[in-house]
């Protein structure tokens, strides 16, 4: 099996939303949980549109900024960029380089701080 079918399933099976863009902001791919949670705002039909038309011009200044200090060097590869407190999760902006470290786009992941009650190994 193709290694890129590998990696699209950790994404796919995150339970955070993932939203990939390339350097020209499009969106090039969103994971299930993106889709859906991103519904009311075009969900999987934001897929080739810019990230840049779903947020305000102080979000897209921020963006831009994140992504040309990505460029400023292969080192620059997380920003924190908010915490959200109703879902208490951190946000970054992490980037995306190929095999000689070019970047090549950019996503948003989320970390939930909140510890998950489940069992361990339950397999109910």
């Amino acid at each position: 099996m193709e290694l890129s079918m590998f990696f699209k399933s950790v994404i796919d099976s995150d339970c955070a939303p993932v939203v990939i863009c390339d350097l020209d902001h499009k969106i090039v791919y969103m994971n299930p949980t993106a889709i859906e949670r991103y519904k009311k705002h075009g969900g999987s039909a934001l897929i080739g549109k810019s990230l840049l038309d779903c947020h305000n011009e102080e979000s897209n200044k921020k963006i831009i900024q994140v992504v040309d200090r990505f460029r400023s060097g292969t080192e620059n590869n997380r920003v924190y960029t908010f915490y959200n407190e109703k879902e208490n999760k951190d946000v970054y902006m992490i980037a995306l380089r190929n095999d000689d470290g070019t970047l090549i786009g950019y996503y948003e992941k989320h970390e939930y701080r909140n510890r998950d009650n489940g069992e361990f190994y339950e397999l109910k």
